[in-house]
C-alpha cells in the first residue's frame, strides 16, 4: 500500500465512528434478512442479487456529499500494478549469480545485467501470473530458471601409511630401556639368592 501512497485515515470523531457502525449494522442485519426473503442459500446466488440490493440500499439511505470533488489521486504513469501486487520474499545470492526460490534455481535472464556478489540479500517478487523477478533500485530484473552449479571437488592425494621405525642400537631411548632392564634383572637375582640361602639355613636348623 505504501508503494501506491495509500494511507489509512482513522475515524477520530463520534460522528464518523457512528456512521461506520450504522453501515455495518445495516449490512449484518438488513442484508441477511433480504437474502433470506429472496431464498438465497449459496454464495453464487448472493453475488448475482447483490448489485440490486446495493442499489436499493443507496436509494433509501444514501446522503449526497457536500462537495462532489473526489479525493482519489490518479495512478502515476510510471507505476506498474503487476510489480506492486506481488508476493515478496528476501533471498541471498549464491555462487554463480544464482538464487533459490520455491525450490527452483534462478539466474538473471539478461547477461548484461550487473552481477551480484555471493550472500547479497535481494527482494524477490512473484506476480499473480507466476512471473518471478528481482526488485533492485526501483527496477525489475527478470529471472529465468537454470541448473544449480555443480561443485568441482579437487582430487587430493591421500598420505600413505608410514613405515614402522626401529630405533638404532645406540638410541638414547633404547639405551635407557636396556639399563633399566638390567637393573631389574640384577635386583631380582639378588633377592632370589637371599631367599635361597635363608631357606637352606632353615632346613639345616630343623635337622
Amino acid at each position: 500500500m505504501s508503494d501506491l501512497n495509500i494511507e489509512h485515515i482513522k475515524a477520530i470523531t463520534p460522528q464518523a465512528k457512528g456512521r461506520v457502525e450504522r453501515l455495518w449494522q445495516t449490512l449484518q442485519d438488513r442484508l441477511v434478512i433480504e437474502l433470506r426473503l429472496l431464498g438465497i442459500t449459496t454464495i453464487e446466488a448472493a453475488n448475482e442479487v447483490l448489485p440490486g440490493l446495493i442499489q436499493k440500499h443507496n436509494k433509501q439511505f444514501a446522503v449526497m456529499p457536500r462537495s462532489e470533488q473526489q479525493a482519489y489521486l490518479p495512478l502515476p504513469h510510471d507505476v506498474n500494478l503487476e510489480h506492486v501486487f506481488t508476493i515478496r520474499e528476501l533471498r541471498k545470492f549464491a555462487n554463480g549469480n544464482t538464487l533459490s526460490y520455491g525450490g527452483i534455481t534462478y539466474t538473471l535472464s539478461d547477461p548484461s545485467q550487473p552481477r551480484f556478489d555471493a550472500k547479497t540479500v535481494v527482494e524477490v517478487r512473484q506476480t499473480l501470473s507466476g512471473e518471478v523477478f528481482i526488485w533492485h533500485h526501483e527496477q525489475a530484473l527478470l529471472l529465468k530458471q537454470t541448473e544449480r552449479p555443480k561443485r568441482v571437488l579437487s582430487q587430493q592425494k591421500k598420505a600413505g601409511s608410514a613405515q614402522p621405525r626401529i630405533p638404532a642400537i645406540d638410541h638414547p631411548w633404547k639405551t635407557t630401556y636396556d639399563n633399566n632392564t638390567s637393573k631389574r634383572t640384577t635386583k631380582r637375582s639378588a633377592f632370589q639368592d637371599a631367599m635361597y640361602s635363608q631357606h637352606n639355613s632353615y632346613f639345616e636348623a630343623s635337622w
